[in-house]
């Protein structure tokens, strides 16, 4: 349903260029309550979206501030950003914070809880350095009054420290119930192998934090034939839109749930699909060989589980991305180059970028051309859902599709640990309760 990369139509909103106009406003110094300047830029990050950038300076006592606030909606979906942190390049890498985001040194087990600093565009080595400004603020008053609170501190700093002198490796968690905080990815258009990046669905206590009204389950669906309708607003535009769902039934597989969203005002349109059902015991992986444009035409239905690669072209899509999508072989494909050259073309293709890095974008592009155009097949397209939850049209059912090949398989501890079914007990749960009160009563008697 949401646009995981939302680009505003409003010309407000701009990639960074030099003819860029910026707004100046007079506004309070919090520091000596005299009349300093604030300046607002209304930017587009690539491969990430839209914020406001804003810079405060204060001629008169010389404070200065700066902070980065998003300019979408929350998103649908928080995220969680995990990497490893093991050279002077990684230290280097752009990082959007926002405020509701919190930031974890895993090794260290030092966290910064959201809500305690405002939004920023920094790199890893300027959240480091802000942590140890912050602890270090009070330090001299601490060695004073409470001498081992300041040793611990100091020796968190000192470990900091060595994080940014890049003397020992450490892993940096960036969370953000708000799904609007990121961690730059250096190898575009491919995935990043020191970035783990998990959407998840927020609790209600995040909801809360954020000022969101929790999302209440549906009790059923009594009326399958029904489309419902819901009022949203649009991702885009921020217009007041309506959002449809419907449940289909998709022959020789199984109930699905789909979302389609589209804005009159800007234009704009989201699809989401989401699988209906148990969880499957073992995970499916869908081979299929792609020889002509008919392929391409295949329905398609990608669950947010699942996972998408070609490997005559260098393609893969981790789980999550693009969310859950029903469509045709040849709109999948289709989405994922618009996005890739929304996403990662402006800052690839800008003129910071290097030159091998925009020569190993083209030829990426180039290649997924090849792909929708047929022009050099076969290609082998890989659908790999860890629940199931996936599905491609074969034109010979119920017979065998001789150009498809499904396989079923066990999922890994690290898969089930993903998708939290480690910790779901399935069987005897209810001999488990009734021995745990038994025991309850025998240390009460």
């Amino acid at each position: 349903m949401a646009d995981t990369t939302p680009q505003s139509e409003d010309p407000l909103f701009e990639p960074v260029n030099p003819d860029q106009q910026i707004t100046e406003i007079e506004s309070l110094c919090m520091n000596c309550e005299e009349q300093g300047t604030t300046r607002l830029l209304l930017t587009i990050i690539p491969h990430f979206r839209e914020v406001v950038l804003m810079a405060f300076e204060c001629p008169h006592c010389g404070y200065r501030n700066n902070e980065i606030q998003s300019a979408t909606s929350v998103q649908e979906l928080g995220v969680e950003h995990l990497i490893q942190i093991s050279t002077k390049e990684d230290l280097s890498r752009q990082v959007v914070k926002s405020e509701s985001a919190s930031v974890k040194f895993e090794e260290l087990d030092f966290e910064i809880p959201p809500g305690t600093q405002k939004g920023v565009l920094t790199t890893v080595e300027g959240l480091i350095q802000k942590s140890i400004e912050g602890l270090s603020q009070d330090q001299p008053l601490r060695k004073v009054m409470n001498e081992q609170l300041y040793t611990q501190i100091e020796s968190v700093i000192q470990t900091l420290q060595s994080y940014t002198d890049n003397a020992q490796s450490f892993t940096l968690i960036l969370n953000d119930p708000a799904g609007n905080s990121y961690i730059e990815n250096l190898s575009e258009p491919q995935p990043d192998p020191k970035i783990t990046v998990r959407r998840y669905k927020r609790t209600a206590e995040q909801c809360e934090m954020l000022g969101l009204q929790p999302e209440e389950e549906e009790d059923d669906f009594a009326f399958k034939e029904q489309v419902h309708s819901f009022a949203g607003t649009c991702s885009r535009c921020h217009a007041d839109c309506e959002t449809k769902m419907h449940m289909l039934d998709i022959p020789h597989f199984k109930e699905v749930i789909i979302w389609a969203t589209n804005c009159e005002h800007c234009g704009y349109r989201s699809n989401e699909v989401k699988a209906g059902g148990a969880i499957a015991l073992h995970g499916k992986r869908i081979i299929l060989r792609l020889t002509d444009s008919e392929d391409l035409s295949r329905d398609i239905l990608k669950s947010e589980t699942a996972g998408l690669s070609i490997p005559e072209v260098e393609l893969e899509l981790h789980a999550g991305t693009l969310g859950g999508r029903f469509t045709t072989v040849e709109g999948l494909l289709t989405q994922v180059r618009d996005e890739l050259q929304e996403r990662a073309g402006p800052f690839v293709e800008g003129d910071s970028s290097e030159e091998n890095r925009r020569e190993a974008f083209g030829r990426f592009i180039g290649k997924l051309e090849k792909v929708l155009s047929m022009d050099g097949g076969p290609y082998t397209l890989i659908l790999d859902d860890p629940l199931a939850n996936s599905y491609i049209q074969n034109p010979y059912a119920p017979d065998e599709d001789p150009e498809m090949k499904v396989e079923t398989y066990e999922r890994s501890w690290e898969q089930n640990e993903f998708l939290g079914l480690n910790d779901i007990k399935l069987e005897n749960y209810a001999e488990e309760a009734e021995g745990a009160e038994k025991g309850d009563g025998e240390q009460q008697s």
